[in-house]
């Protein structure tokens, strides 16, 4: 569909919008994934005896279904597509899973279905989507695809479908009321979809007897149905059983029939057809069980089912849906594709297949008979397709006795078997938490139980969302109207994602494997390094390269590395060593002149060796000789660093310094803007008294000795102020140079003095300063000469070091780098918008490779009240290595600890300076493009007068021949730096990947977080030359291709329909749609342009932890804090808030405190002291230490938080309703927003239609 047209939101859940095929959704997932074979549950629950013949459990699901194969992992179909006519009548044969497995499952993807139990379930092919809802499961009769031709089932019907698709826990309803008229020749569509989208839970199901053995009535569609109800369901019922089983169960179990009115209901908002109301309550009980995952896992909030019911579950194995229900917890890592998060869904959400409860679907639970059945999917499995629905539904969910297993709907107003936030388990209901009527008025009110369109409606919980993905238009209000027909829980869920890693991430990573992806940057994992550089150092695009260009440009995954040199470890990991080789220097390739790296092979019994990166083969010096065992590694291998470790030090010799001397340690020198508003703002005053502290935590490398770094001091407004402070002065002296347009230096001895001698002098001078200037009247300021006068006096020096710049104006005084303001808001979004984010002078630029070749980095602090040109002004701090910060209306009473945490930070953080650095890579690939703050006087060197422990660079890579698969690709970065004790160094980073032939290999084995920081920098860099619209339109652009080209060459075939996601891949959507969102590319009326410039800098040297919560910051609940874990966040959306709670949104720039009106008083008084929500001060920028076990909790959190991030985040408290609420809404990126950036799932759906077209 197009994500032009907005889905509806998914209203109470009712039936899906007619236009929008659910169908399509079950696709998503493509399938189940082989691991789980059809499970034809436990025959009894379905009808006592056999399974039903038609019901592979597969089969029925396709939609839902998540390939569980590890293929799958690869893959994730999500169906969009349109709307399938409903399902032919007639259950499908009982073969007709077979065709789900038909997708292969060799591939890994998810299949439709799941295959057949009796054979072994094969893996879903990788890119292997699930059939459409349309799956064979009819049988031969329906063609895989018809659903999508054929008139759309009216929403009703697709609902009624998507609930059938659900596991029906009894025979199906004949006529699911989801279903579309049985006669229907399409295959159902809901199925597919609905498999999606369990219902089940809703329905409750009908009293255990009768849900196994009467149909529903025929009211429905009957033949669709069946497949559901029916016996014929379990083919179906795969389908459900893909979905959570719940919903499935809630078609047909639900009960026999619910009674017509029932049926009548919007199915949207229970997809099955609601029990009767006594059953209702039945339904909970099941519900528990839904809630337990297999059985081993209790988890499940929900309590047991009811006896009786259980022995519909008990026929098969643990109903896996319910596992995949499973605990709320976080998602069980196996839950490939789930991408809900694990925040509870409503109880059909969760057995929605989707549901990021489930339990690790990877492995079935041991007792579950199958893989299939109920567990997680095994473990291969894992990666269920990517595709929304697979992930969503828990692979497993199984065929589990469809019924029983389908567990009933929750009760009304249960969440279900999750805790009420669902972070985006794709099945679970995604609504807000319990209680919550609607995020705010007017909007549906997701998490909630739906509201009942008839008594019934309890139990329709908000079915499964994905089993409903869109209301009956005439159910939702207007506001939803437009929103998206897809259910948000439907579609890949980052909450789900990173909480899967987190669950699978529990040993030390090593990085001795080739080719291995780490875990993502929002796991904590510790890293043991075994010859590759630690990701903390390294991370890449693809672990798998192509082995040629031609196929890197078909894939269009972009290749590249992101390097941190210098990054601070955690303290449970070893820094690099330092290797000295004494005069000689370090070992050398003689050709390439790669450095002794573990990738260098040595021959003729260790007297020479053969390079790994141009395979030239260097005599080994005498001094370095060993001799080799017989494996043909040198005896010494692990005693020496640069033989067995991926990242290491060398002491350089005087050969690589400059002009052949050792370097004299570096000089921090303070700039300080003394102008009227410098001095008003409080500025002048709050650096000078910080100074007197801070110069005692200079940087040095042991701290148990004085710092060597030298400093100095100036003042300038119009004019230069320059200080002598030598040690045997009695009061500093002060010199002023007036001539601007020719800047010297007045003085040598005197200017750059050791602080501990010269301390009496400097604090005497810190002190008097804002006396000095407490009356100023000059408002003008110069900026160039500033940065002059700074290089001027470390060339004098004849040393390096960091120029510390406090600025407030646009220079517009006479003088070199005189700027004017040229801020016009009318070329914004037209063609000359690109030259606001260029220099307007050129000698700012000629002035920054000045300061590089002497090894002046410039720090610059902005405090402006209106325009400065950050474009022109960041040019010498970019091109240096240094930072810019900004601190807009700077108040000295509410953003001074933000600037003196980040002025401390900056002047402590270890920094090298004069750095050189060079990527080396192994024949037939080379670093092309380079992104970051640096200067490059060539095409191969990266300069930088200061490199510091925040500072990433980015490569770009590309092939100027083949690669093999048996050698794969090697890479060595040695970055060339004098240290802060003046010592001249060698760091030296090494990284091994592995190369591919086909393409399913390059998308198993890529990462999302990192493609992404590539992507933007490749954007905001292309802002200086093209208008924003073609910089989006070629994002846009380059992400459809690579999804197309997965689509074409690694997914099993499957209907247009289908949106069919790689599993490593399957946030790239959600993820870009924040780049194309962000205030560089699409800026709201507020957003001024040096915002922009300053946001376009920041994110160039961002590493790929900042850039993935800049870009999907991190919403934490904070109703219960537990001692030792964080809350399981939840999605970016106003619809995940109950206005009940309170969460913290942390951005790596900024932190959000949102208070919801209704919270409760105990909440309040343990976070502000305050017993009511009106007397809460918006203006506090901390909280109130408070002596209570949550306060200190919440703080701690906070302080953690900050500690992460190398800016200092300020504490903003937002309350509902409020002002700045409109501020705290611009970062729930899966929303609208308010410059006009579309929500998560139009987005989505426009990604769709773009492949499409690729595709035809």
């Amino acid at each position: 569909m197009n994500v032009n047209q907005h889905t509806p939101m998914a209203s109470p859940y009712g039936q899906p919008q007619p236009g929008y095929g659910q169908p399509g959704y079950a696709p998503l997932d493509g399938g189940y994934p082989a691991p789980y074979a059809p499970y034809n549950g436990p025959a009894s629950a379905y009808q006592p005896g056999a399974p039903p013949q038609g019901y592979s459990p597969f089969t029925s699901f396709p939609s839902k279904a998540v390939a569980a194969n590890p293929v799958s992992d690869l893959s994730s179909p999500l169906d969009l597509g349109p709307v399938r006519g409903p399902p032919v009548s007639g259950a499908p044969p009982v073969s007709a899973p077979q065709p789900y497995n038909q997708y292969s499952h060799s591939h890994g993807e998810m299949q439709n279905g799941p295959p057949p139990m009796t054979q072994a379930p094969p893996r879903p092919a990788v890119s292997q989507s699930y059939n459409p809802a349309g799956l064979n499961m009819t049988g031969p009769t329906h063609p895989s695809y018809p659903q999508h031709y054929g008139p759309p089932p009216t929403m009703q019907q697709v609902t009624n479908q998507m609930t059938g698709m659900q596991i029906n826990s009894g025979p199906p309803t004949p006529a699911g009321p989801g279903y579309a008229p049985p006669n229907s020749s399409q295959p159902p569509v809901s199925t597919a979809y609905t498999a999606a989208p369990p219902t089940s839970y809703t329905q409750g199901p009908p009293p255990a007897s009768s849900a196994p053995t009467q149909p529903p009535p025929p009211s429905g569609p009957a033949a669709p149905q069946q497949y559901y109800g029916g016996p014929s369901p379990p083919s179906q019922q795969p389908f459900n059983s893909s979905l959570p089983p719940t919903s499935q169960q809630q078609f047909t179990s639900s009960a026999p029939a619910p009674s017509p009115s029932q049926q009548t209901f919007p199915p949207s908002s229970y997809s099955g057809p609601m029990p009767p109301a006594s059953q209702a309550p039945a339904p909970p009980v099941s519900q528990p069980q839904q809630s337990f995952p297999p059985p081993a896992q209790p988890p499940f909030s929900a309590p047991p089912p009811p006896a009786s019911q259980p022995p519909a579950f008990a026929p098969g194995p643990p109903l896996q849906n319910q596992g995949s229900f499973p605990p709320r917890g976080p998602p069980p890592s196996s839950q490939p594709g789930s991408f809900p998060p694990p925040g509870p869904p409503p109880t059909s959400l969760s057995s929605g297949p989707y549901p990021g409860q489930m339990p690790p679907q990877q492995h079935p639970p041991p007792s579950q008979p199958s893989p299939y059945h109920s567990g997680p999917p095994p473990p291969g499995v894992q990666m269920p397709p990517t595709s929304m629905a697979q992930s969503n539904h828990l692979p497993p969910g199984p065929p589990g006795p469809p019924g029983p297993l389908q567990q009933p709907p929750p009760q009304p107003g249960m969440p279900g078997g999750f805790p009420p936030q669902q972070n985006g388990a794709f099945g679970q209901v995604r609504g807000p938490q319990p209680g919550y009527a609607g995020p705010y008025p007017g909007q549906p009110n997701y998490g909630a139980p739906a509201p009942a369109p008839a008594p019934a409606a309890p139990a329709q919980k908000r079915l499964d969302p994905d089993a409903i993905p869109s209301p009956q238009a005439s159910d939702m209000p207007a506001v939803q109207k437009s929103r998206h027909r897809i259910d948000p829980d439907a579609i890949p869920s980052p909450i789900q994602v990173i909480e899967d890693d987190r669950a699978k991430s529990t040993e030390p990573f090593t990085t001795g494997v080739r080719g291995q992806a780490p875990p993502l940057v929002t796991t904590n994992f510790q890293v043991k390094d075994q010859g590759n550089a630690s990701p903390r150092f390294i991370r890449c695009t693809a672990y798998n390269m192509p082995c040629t260009a031609d196929m890197a440009k078909q894939s269009q995954v972009p290749l590249a590395a992101v390097i941190k040199p210098l990054a601070t470890l955690p303290p449970d990991e070893i820094p690099p060593y330092l290797v000295d080789h004494g005069e000689s220097g370090p070992i050398r390739c003689n050709r390439c002149k790669a450095y002794m790296c573990p990738y260098m092979q040595f021959i003729e019994g260790g007297r020479r060796f053969q390079c790994g990166f141009c395979s030239c083969v260097t005599e080994v010096p005498p001094h370095y000789f060993q001799h080799l065992d017989h494996t043909g590694k040198r005896m010494d291998c692990y005693d020496r660093p640069e033989l067995s470790l991926g990242s290491y030090e060398f002491l350089a010799t005087v050969d690589y310094c400059k002009n052949n001397k050792l370097p004299q340690p570096p000089a921090f020198i303070f700039l300080i803007d003394v102008s009227y508003n410098a001095v008003k703002s409080g500025m002048v005053n709050i650096v000078c008294e910080e100074l007197k502290s801070l110069l005692d935590f200079l940087p040095r490398e042991n701290p148990e000795m004085d710092s060597v770094v030298r400093v100095g001091f100036v003042t300038y407004n119009k004019v230069m102020h320059f200080y002598n402070v030598k040690s045997t002065l009695a009061q500093p002296q002060m010199l002023v140079v007036s001539d601007v347009s020719d800047m010297f230096v007045p003085l040598l001895d005197g200017f750059l003095v050791n602080m501990n001698e010269s301390r009496q002098v400097i604090e005497s001078l810190l002190d008097q300063i804002p006396e000095m200037f407490a009356d100023t009247r000059e408002t003008e300021t110069v900026f160039g000469p500033v940065i002059q006068a700074g290089l001027e006096a470390l060339k004098a020096a004849d040393c390096a070091g960091k120029l510390f710049v406090f600025h407030t104006s646009l220079p517009i005084a006479e003088a070199p780098g005189k700027l004017k303001n040229r801020e016009d808001k009318k070329l914004i979004g037209t063609d000359k918008e690109k030259s606001l984010f260029q220099p307007q002078v050129g000698f700012y630029n000629t002035l920054a490779k000045e300061c590089v070749a002497q090894g002046c980095c410039v720090d610059l602090f902005l405090f402006p009240n209106q325009y400065v040109d950050v474009a022109t002004l960041g040019v010498v701090p970019v091109s240096t290595g240094g930072s810019v910060y900004k601190y807009t209306y700077f108040q000295a009473q509410s953003d001074r600890e933000r600037f003196l945490n980040d002025l401390r930070r900056d002047v402590q953080k270890l920094v090298g300076f004069d750095a050189v650095m060079r990527v080396r890579t192994s024949t037939g690939i080379r670093a092309t493009d380079f992104f970051g703050s640096f200067f490059m006087s060539n095409t191969t060197d990266v300069e930088l007068a200061g490199l510091d422990c925040d500072k990433a660079i980015t490569v770009e890579l590309k092939h100027d021949d083949k690669l093999s698969e048996e050698t794969g690709a090697l890479m060595q970065c040695a970055v060339l730096y004098t240290s802060c004790s003046g010592q001249r160094r060698l760091r030296v980073h090494n990284m091994a990947v592995n190369c591919c032939s086909q393409l399913a290999d390059l998308y198993r084995n890529c990462e999302t977080d990192t493609i992404i920081n590539f992507f933007s920098k490749y954007a905001f860099r292309g802002l200086l030359n093209s208008p924003t619209k073609a910089v989006r339109d070629t994002l846009i652009n380059q992400c459809a291709q690579i999804l197309a080209c997965y689509r074409k060459n690694c997914a099993s075939p499957s209907s247009a329909g289908q949106l069919i996601l790689p599993e490593c891949m399957k946030l790239l959507p959600v993820y870009l749609n924040c780049v194309l969102k962000s205030d560089v590319l699409l800026p709201g009326a507020d957003v001024s342009l040096d915002d922009r410039a300053y946001l376009r800098q920041l994110i160039s040297c961002m590493d790929v932890s900042e850039s993935h919560v800049f870009f999907y910051p991190r919403l934490l609940p904070l109703t219960k804090l537990e001692s030792d874990s964080l809350p399981v966040a939840v999605r970016d959306s106003e619809e995940r808030l109950s206005k009940g709670g309170v969460y913290l949104l942390e951005t790596g720039l900024h932190l959000f405190l949102w208070v919801g009106a209704s919270v409760q008083q105990e909440l309040l008084l343990n976070i502000f002291g305050t017993p009511s929500f009106s007397q809460i001060d918006p203006s506090m920028t901390s909280l109130p230490v408070l002596d209570n076990p949550f306060s200190q909790r919440l703080r701690e959190i906070v302080d953690s938080f900050r500690a992460q991030r190398s800016r200092y985040m300020k504490l903003m408290v937002v309350k509902q309703e409020d002002k700045t609420e409109l501020i705290f809404r611009h970062f729930l990126v899966e929303d609208k927003s308010a410059s006009g950036g579309a929500s998560y799932v139009d987005f989505l759906c426009h990604m769709h239609k773009e492949i499409r077209q690729l595709l035809s």
